[in-house]
């Protein structure tokens, strides 16, 4: 499956199948939470929020492309991701895009 950001594939004609998508919320045990909460103190990346956010994506991704399967698509155009804090400590990431078919 041919998954790029752009509206188009060079040298193939589309016929477009429709929006997927997929998406996932991810939250850190109270463990990490604290860890992370006590790093923002002195600074520096939140490695375990960014392997969790990491995370989300591929699992995002691999659902939209899924549902790009099972449309019959051969590859997923546009793609886009979008977060939301859907409640403190708690994240979701959505992975959408146009379906399509090669001509």
């Amino acid at each position: 499956m041919i998954i790029v950001n752009t509206d188009y594939i060079t040298g193939k004609e589309l016929e477009m199948l429709g929006l997927v998508k997929g998406s996932t919320i991810q939250t850190k045990n109270i463990g990490r939470d604290i860890t992370q909460g006590l790093k923002t103190l002195v600074g520096g990346e939140l490695g375990a929020y960014t392997e969790m956010m990491n995370t989300a994506r591929e699992l995002a991704t691999q659902r939209m492309e899924a549902e790009a399967a099972a449309l019959g698509a051969d590859a997923v155009v546009n793609v886009r991701y979008t977060t939301s804090a859907v409640m403190q400590g708690a994240a979701e990431v959505m992975a959408y895009g146009t379906a399509v078919k090669f001509k």
